[in-house]
C-alpha cells in the first residue's frame, strides 16, 4: 500500500514496487484514508509519507498498528531530521526513506524491510 499526499509521488512508488514485483492493493492521499482502506486491504507492508493533510504520518503509524501490529511501515519523506525519524520508530515503523530517493534506494530499503518474511 502506497500513502503519500502527491500523486506524483505515490505514482512514482507504485511504478517501482511494481517493477520489483511486489503487488499494489492500495493507495491514499492522507493519513485517515490510509487508515480505513487498511482496515479492508491489510497490506503486509506500507509506504507512508509524514507530512499530510487530515492525519499526518505519525498519527497514521499509530492508528495502523492498533489495527494490526505486524505490518511493516517504510516511512518515506523529505521531513529528515531525527527526532522525527526516532517517533516513526518508536510508533512501529520498520524503515526510514528520505525524499528525494531514485529507485534503487527505494528497493534497497524495501528488501532490507521485507528480508525476513520472504
Amino acid at each position: 500500500m502506497v500513502v503519500d499526499d502527491s500523486l506524483v509521488i505515490r505514482e512514482k512508488i507504485a511504478q517501482i514496487l511494481e517493477s520489483e514485483d511486489y503487488e499494489i492493493v492500495g493507495t491514499a492521499q492522507n493519513g485517515i484514508e490510509a487508515v480505513e482502506q487498511f482496515k479492508q486491504l491489510k497490506p503486509d507492508v506500507m509506504t507512508l509519507d509524514i507530512t499530510m493533510p487530515l492525519m499526518d504520518g505519525l498519527e497514521t503509524i499509530q492508528a495502523i498498528m492498533d489495527i494490526e501490529d505486524s505490518v511493516r511501515i517504510l516511512v518515506i519523506s523529505a521531513l529528515a531530521d531525527k527526532a522525527t525519524l526516532i517517533n516513526a520508530m518508536k510508533l512501529g515503523a520498520y524503515g526510514f526513506l528520505c525524499k528525494p530517493f531514485n529507485d534503487m534506494d527505494l528497493a534497497d530499503a524495501l528488501e532490507e524491510l521485507v528480508e525476513d518474511l520472504i
